[in-house]
């Protein structure tokens, strides 16, 4: 498959994303209480400020936002975007937008297995469920985590299930649920259903990363959601292809990975949450920037959500 250029690719679209201004006039919606249910996560925008980030969101139709780090700081409860009276000029400068935060990228891996450093995830999960209760924000995101050296997927597991336990003491009451990231070793239906089902709690669910459950679980859209489906309460999209030996994240449609295809099946089985892109730009600085693949997938998500029944 032929890589696009940055260059081809606002030459393709002429007209309609020019520029991110006049792209926004054709894409937002005219009232901001009624966008489709699309968002993005930060990690794709690592150079935009708080307002940057704002004003983006808004002019290209997005309903939400996944806060995954602000310019240097990844830590959410340290930025100076949520600290001291930042924090109410923040809620404010949301709401101004009638913009959401869908969930906040903790990175805390509930399966590590040394006492010290287990203690320290623990501890980032509870700092972020107090900051997505002050923002208004339903979910905060975690790890499992990858196996260690001399891990069983089981030990991991009891680790992870004791985790979200621990955790849902301090969550309980606050209105923010834990959920789990498809991703590392825990990435297929058989082995998030274990923890899911281990746990059994109100405040533990799924954030279905569908592009890890296809390209490292090897599961079909449809088969992941039949077995996770009342579980998932937010989710991950993104493309990608081959590439030596790895593969290469590529503008949603222009790869392998079947996002239109789970667009199809969580909105049919009524799914109500938001269709999140998680353009992991901080990772790879190779890959389009902000300013190309953010107007991208506001199209293509229009186009998905509209052939799937989706409205406004």
């Amino acid at each position: 498959m032929k890589t696009i250029t940055r260059r081809q690719f606002a030459h393709s679209l002429a007209g309609t994303i020019a520029a991110p201004a006049i792209l926004g006039a054709a894409v937002r919606a005219a009232d901001k209480t009624k966008r489709l249910p699309i968002a993005f996560s930060t990690l794709g925008c690592p150079k935009w400020d708080w307002k940057q980030i704002l004003d983006q969101a808004s002019q290209l139709g997005y309903a939400a936002l996944e806060l995954r780090g602000i310019l240097n700081e990844m830590d959410l409860p340290k930025s100076p975007q949520f600290t001291g009276a930042k924090l109410a000029e923040s809620l404010k400068d949301l709401a101004a937008l009638g913009l959401k935060i869908s969930d906040l990228g903790a990175s805390a891996r509930l399966g590590e297995p040394d006492a010290a450093r287990r203690q320290a995830q623990l501890d980032e999960a509870r700092r972020f469920i107090d900051l997505a209760h002050k923002l208004k924000s339903p979910y905060v995101r975690v790890f499992g985590g990858a196996l260690q050296k001399g891990q069983t997927m089981e030990e991991a597991t009891k680790l992870i299930v004791a985790g979200f336990k621990e955790l849902h003491q301090h969550a309980k009451g606050s209105g923010v649920t834990l959920v789990i990231e498809s991703h590392d070793e825990f990435t297929t239906s058989q082995s998030l259903l274990a923890i899911l089902k281990g746990a059994n709690l109100p405040t533990a669910a799924l954030l279905w990363d569908a592009h890890h459950t296809f390209v490292s679980g090897k599961e079909q859209p449809d088969f992941t959601f039949k077995q996770l489906g009342k579980f998932t309460r937010h989710t991950h999209l993104k493309d990608s292809r081959p590439e030596g030996t790895g593969r290469r994240y590529v503008l949603v449609g222009t790869g392998e990975v079947p996002v239109k295809e789970t667009v199809k099946v969580l909105a049919k089985s009524g799914y109500r949450g938001y269709y999140c892109f998680e353009w992991e730009k901080r990772w790879h600085s190779e890959i389009e920037d902000p300013e190309i693949a953010f107007p991208h997938y506001a199209k293509v998500m229009r186009e998905y959500l509209a052939e799937a029944g989706v409205k406004a």
